[in-house]
């Protein structure tokens, strides 16, 4: 038996399915992997990414950060791709429980995906830091500079930002379904990022199947891995 047919075969004799992605779901809809040799970070910006993306340069250069933001990582054309179609899929025949995502672009839940917890915030919404009222990405995307909320407060993306802490509830929400899972499979995830990456290890049980285009330090401990496209891996359930 391949490993495609024992990955099918795991897949297809649980019930109890939660898929932790990163940012590789993602790049069969064209948005970049930050890390990948083509991503993000490989580009040349008057400021590194990681500092654009911080909380503290976002207070001190909230222009500057925008035009990043809007620029690399809105993406409002974007469609679900073949993984994001088959994790809905196996979500409404009761299999797949949740999705536990780093991703911000949210389209799991545009392929239907109804338990999707966003560890990394959605740039689909935004909120006024002054009265909290909220924007769609439209509102961001057609303001010009800094969007401003009626009440005169600046709006900032509901995006967890480099020095900025993960939602505790989804954390904790995050920590319950991996650790009650049957089968956990990690996909499109370099699994550096942290505490993200950490939740891996509040898994129990012993079908902890990795799939990614590069080794991550995760494999030695996985029942299986898949090398390669996640999109391939996923296409057997679309």
């Amino acid at each position: 038996m391949d490993v495609m047919e024992r990955f099918i075969k795991i897949m297809e004799e649980s019930e109890n399915i939660i898929f932790f992605g990163g940012a590789g779901v993602s790049t069969e809809s064209g948005i970049p992997d930050f890390r990948s040799t083509d991503g993000l970070y490989s580009q040349i910006y008057e400021y590194p990414p990681e500092t654009i993306l911080s909380h503290s340069f976002y207070e001190r250069h909230t222009e500057e950060f925008y035009r990043f933001y809007k620029d690399k990582l809105m993406m409002p054309d974007a469609k679900p791709n073949r993984v994001h179609i088959a994790l809905a899929k196996l979500e409404e025949q009761g299999k797949l429980k949740a999705v536990i995502t780093q991703n911000i672009d949210g389209l799991h839940q545009l392929a239907g995906s109804r338990k999707v917890l966003e560890l990394h915030g959605s740039v689909l919404r935004n909120y006024c830091m002054s009265c909290g009222k909220f924007y769609d990405e439209k509102y961001i995307l057609q303001s010009d500079g800094v969007p401003i909320c009626s009440c005169g407060g600046t709006i900032k993306p509901d995006v967890v930002l480099y020095e900025e802490s993960l939602d505790e509830q989804i954390l904790q929400e995050s920590v319950e379904y991996i650790s009650k899972a049957d089968v956990l499979v990690v996909g499109g995830t370099s699994l550096v990022v942290f505490p993200a990456a950490g939740l891996i290890e509040y898994y129990k049980g012993n079908k902890l199947v990795l799939i990614n285009d590069s080794p991550t330090r995760l494999d030695n401990r996985a029942n299986l891995v898949i090398s390669g496209s996640i999109g391939n891996a996923f296409s057997h359930f679309q």
